[in-house]
């Protein structure tokens, strides 16, 4: 039997990227995702850092199949959709992928096809991108309906972030953005970190962004890596993990008052794809 969506219509899809690595990107999108399930939410992860990812290893899956299976026509898109033993579905990315400016017409057709596809069937679809701002990356981030962007309270990654946010924002103006601040060690850095990206937004590029919250540097993150089992489900009651819930609430609390549009991610996408070819 399929479990039914918690919500009617189309799957929000959301891109979480960082402006460097080792924030805890990944780290953040599969307590995320689980967070988003245990309120009820249908969730898939699709893990875009193609041929660098790791979500499979943080959810304690050895994936058969991954994305590039389902693309080159190897595998049915139902043989690379993978679920954790929480029930979390995920689709790894696999390695030998590239742009997808640079793809077949048969695959970029079939990639169309799987997004129709989880639309219909999740809640949300959260594409855990490779770090940076890169052409290639940036081609699907365009296209997705709202961005959450990772930041740890070191300058040189909350400048990172803005520089992110920046070249995202001058290819698409209207894009939604939502802060999470992680690794933190004193409550006043976290709100420091988020309210300093949210001004700069706010100053340079006339830009709103909104802020979701922060998540502290607790040992509990690092014993549930070890473990290779998400910390929000093995250590409930730890801080980061209440914190979690608390960006969780705030993220389901702004979706659900948000005006409901009908998503424009397909055709944003296809016309990525086709401007790119002419």
């Amino acid at each position: 039997m399929k479990m039914l969506k918690a919500q009617g219509g189309l799957a929000k899809s959301i891109a979480i990227v960082s402006g460097k690595g080792g924030v805890g990107k990944s780290n953040f999108s599969t307590n995320f995702a689980h967070s988003l399930r245990l309120k009820g939410k249908k969730v898939i992860v699709v893990d875009m850092d193609i041929g660098m990812g790791n979500i499979h290893i943080l959810l304690g899956v050895g994936p058969q199949y991954s994305l590039k299976d389902y693309l080159t026509g190897q595998q049915r898109l139902e043989n690379v959709i993978n679920t954790d033993e929480d029930g979390l579905s995920f689709i790894s990315g696999g390695s030998g992928l590239d742009s997808v400016l640079d793809w077949s017409q048969d695959m970029f057709e079939r990639l169309l096809a799987a997004f129709e596809q989880l639309q219909k069937e999740f809640d949300f679809i959260l594409f855990d991108m490779g770090a940076g701002a890169t052409q290639r990356s940036i081609e699907l981030i365009i296209a997705v309906d709202e961005v959450i962007v990772i930041s740890t309270t070191e300058p040189t990654s909350i400048t990172d972030a803005y520089s992110m946010m920046k070249f995202i924002c001058l290819s698409d103006p209207d894009k939604k953005f939502s802060i999470v601040s992680n690794r933190v060690t004193k409550h006043d850095d976290g709100n420091d970190a988020v309210t300093r990206l949210q001004y700069a937004m706010r100053k340079f590029l006339d830009k709103e962004t909104s802020i979701l919250g922060f998540l502290p540097e607790d040992p509990a993150v690092h014993k549930a890596v070890i473990a290779q089992k998400p910390f929000i489900l093995l250590f409930p009651n730890a801080l980061v993990s209440k914190r979690m819930t608390a960006i969780t609430s705030e993220f389901v609390k702004m979706d659900q008052t948000e005006e409901k549009q009908g998503t424009g991610f397909l055709q944003k996408l296809k016309g990525i794809f086709l401007k790119g070819r002419e």
